[in-house]
């Protein structure tokens, strides 16, 4: 396996293996055919959803020697110096560590000398949303007068901190969160190009706590590598891998505190949360997978499972998936909603609460009244 972390591996190289922002990825492959080009883009999204990775795309393709259509070649100089990130003609600059007026200033002047071999000269801002107010009036002034080989891409997660001049001046593109279904496909990819052996299960917990974020993903897969012990070893990364590397509360506690609450057993419950604090249970973690749990309930019996390309319930396996379903059976719809609502109000009370789990004992009393009911 190549020493390169996965993520910086299987960076798209092509608009075509750009996965998730069709929308996008059109807009601007038409105006490169058509050679209509903004001296300005601002790209605004989640983080980890692509936009650096599309800024780069843009200035590879405007600048590639031999480009047939939209896509870049990935063999002349200038794109395998983009793709080495050694390109002298695209400047990234990080906004966060990089926010001040002199770094603008800096910029401003490198503006003035033309590309070293390039057609375009590409400044990509990162996290732009963070510069000071005097560096983005600084700026401003430059995207108000570029000259004709200057092309600038703002990214940023924050658009509403951004002055609105220079968002009036930008062509706007905006990045959409990933889907589950998404980020898996992608990972199966990198998993069967590497060769790894890994359980869908597992794949589905790592989309699950990657927050809609490609880089998130791979990263979580490039730790599990290392924590499984994969690497230069024949192994099968599972579930318990993944679980045991986020820390994530065992997925059999919480079916077993939900069966209590079946039962409408409050002293139970509440002895078993008791006890689990006592062996040392992380409460905010149990309470975030029992939330998560109870969405996946409350799903389940309002609109099914969905099917195997667009799982709406990830991340179990088939034994857990049928203690779910069994256990759904149990609780109307309502019911399920209740519980839900109030765990959900005692995780935010946990965090001014003096007793940290008093919240939680307190939803499992209302949460059986209402239900007895």
């Amino acid at each position: 396996m190549a020493n390169l972390v996965l993520y910086r591996k299987y960076r798209p190289k092509t608009f075509s293996e750009v996965i998730g922002q069709e929308h996008v990825v059109k807009t601007l492959t038409n105006a490169i055919l058509s050679g209509i080009i903004s001296h300005a883009y601002l790209f605004y999204g989640p983080k980890g959803s692509g936009k650096t990775t599309i800024a780069r795309l843009l200035a590879k393709a405007l600048n590639c020697e031999n480009r047939q259509g939209f896509e870049p070649c990935n063999k002349c100089s200038t794109c395998l110096e983009i793709n080495d990130g050694r390109a002298l003609d695209l400047i990234e600059i990080d906004a966060a560590s990089h926010r001040g007026i002199d770094e603008i200033r800096e910029l401003r002047e490198g503006i003035r000398f033309v590309p070293t071999k390039s057609k375009y000269k590409v400044f990509i801002v990162d996290e732009s949303h963070q510069m000071t107010r005097e560096a983005a009036n600084a700026l401003l002034k430059t995207l108000e007068e570029p000259p004709d080989y200057a092309i600038f891409i703002l990214a940023t997660t924050e658009i509403h901190k951004m002055i609105p001049t220079i968002v009036s001046r930008c062509q706007r593109f905006d990045f959409r969160r990933l889907t589950l279904p998404e980020i898996i496909r992608k990972l199966e990819f990198i998993c069967q190009n590497e060769k790894i052996e890994i359980e869908k299960p597992a794949l589905e917990l790592i989309a699950l706590n990657a927050s809609g974020s490609f880089r998130d993903a791979e990263s979580l897969l490039d730790q599990a590598l290392t924590f499984s012990g994969t690497l230069g070893k024949e192994r099968k990364i599972t579930a318990e891998d993944i679980k045991n590397l986020l820390g994530l509360v065992e997925i059999n506690l919480i079916q077993n505190f939900v069966d209590l609450i079946s039962q409408k057993n409050t002293s139970g419950a509440i002895n078993f949360l008791n006890e689990k604090i006592d062996q040392g249970l992380d409460l905010q973690e149990f309470v975030k997978a029992l939330i998560n749990y109870l969405r996946q309930a409350l799903i389940l019996k309002t609109v099914g499972a969905g099917d195997s390309k667009n799982p709406i319930i990830s991340g179990l396996t088939k034994e857990e998936f049928q203690k779910l379903q069994s256990q759904t059976e149990k609780f109307s719809e309502v019911e399920i909603l209740k519980i839900l609502n109030l765990f959900l109000e005692a995780e935010q009370k946990m965090k001014y609460s003096p007793i940290l789990q008093l919240p939680l004992e307190l939803a499992i009393i209302e949460a059986l009244e209402s239900t007895n009911n």
